[in-house]
């Protein structure tokens, strides 16, 4: 199932800047808890991404059981935190890809692989496998953006379209709401080699559907509306105003949050439209902004066979 080069990494994992340095053989041990198996959480269409990556059918996500960041106000908490490997599904690459390919049925051309970054290795067979049944397809990796440079590359080939997150700019803040203090610098090196790769454009079929280029994500948190401000000023200034942009209203306040004395409530319209103000006075141009309720539809429940059904 694994190439050389991936085996080697999984029986000594250095894939994310965590650097476990354990063998997923043994079991899901390290940071993330997850093993060298799949650790699939769930396979569906999901028609909220934005239009340029759900086209008119949706795309087919492939959602990975834990995650190499811990945040505490994660909307996926089903899934990503250290005991998901519980709701993992057991299948094996053979099965993994039949059932990707079933769940794409006629119209839909595109997987996502949703955070991916402590299971590339399992990323890449899946391709391959994909590949080998003589499917044409747009692969889109939807990351937290907390990965190794060098992982980029290795994907270079592979990955037609990244969906990074760029969360913070402040260490402080990555520390306490994402275990990560080094989040900032490590997702910036990230954005810049993805852009590198990728430049501006996301170029699209006659459908509309993307086909290549990168779209940053950008979730604006309640009380943060500055640390947002913060992040669109680097990305104009270290990449361009002329990259794909999604700044996203639909922080959700889980159980996890609600004694956080900024994070226990829903994003106010005020906060959300001065982060947009900004992004327009620093000249972004390729945007996608979402509605106010747009909270109501993102709160996925993964016991389900269709977790935002």
């Amino acid at each position: 199932m694994y190439n050389y080069e991936d085996y080697k990494l999984l029986s000594c994992c250095t894939l994310c800047p965590r650097e476990c340095t354990i063998s997923k053989f043994d079991g899901g041990t390290g940071y993330c808890a997850s093993d060298a198996g799949m650790n699939i959480a769930s396979i569906c269409i999901h028609r909220g991404e934005e239009p340029p990556v759900s086209g008119s059918y949706g795309i087919c996500n492939i959602f990975f059981s834990g995650c190499n960041l811990r945040c505490i106000y994660c909307q996926n908490h089903e899934i990503s935190r250290p005991d998901a490997n519980k709701r993992a599904m057991t299948l094996t690459l053979k099965e993994t890809v039949g059932l990707i390919e079933r769940t794409l049925g006629d119209n839909i051309k595109s997987v996502g692989f949703v955070s991916p970054s402590h299971v590339v290795p399992q990323v890449k067979a899946i391709i391959r496998g994909l590949k080998a049944r003589g499917l044409d397809l747009v692969y889109v990796y939807n990351t937290n953006s907390y990965e190794k440079p060098e992982v980029i590359d290795a994907l270079d080939g592979l990955i037609d379209v990244y969906l990074p997150d760029y969360k913070y700019v402040t260490p402080g803040i990555a520390a306490e709401f994402s275990d990560a203090y080094d989040y900032p610098e490590v997702a910036l090196k990230v954005l810049k080699r993805i852009y590198f790769l990728k430049g501006s454009t996301v170029p699209c079929d006659t459908d509309g559907r993307a086909v290549n280029g990168m779209l940053i994500r950008h979730l604006v948190l309640p009380g943060h509306a500055e640390e947002s401000k913060k992040v669109l000023r680097s990305i104009a200034e270290e990449l361009s105003p002329g990259v794909h942009l999604s700044v996203m209203s639909q922080y959700h306040p889980t159980n996890y949050v609600l004694n956080h004395p900024e994070l226990n409530r829903a994003l106010y319209r005020e906060e959300y439209e001065s982060v947009i103000e900004t992004m327009i006075n620093l000249g972004f141009r390729n945007i996608w902004v979402q509605d106010m309720d747009s909270c109501l539809n993102y709160s996925p429940d993964f016991r389900k066979k269709h977790p935002f059904e």
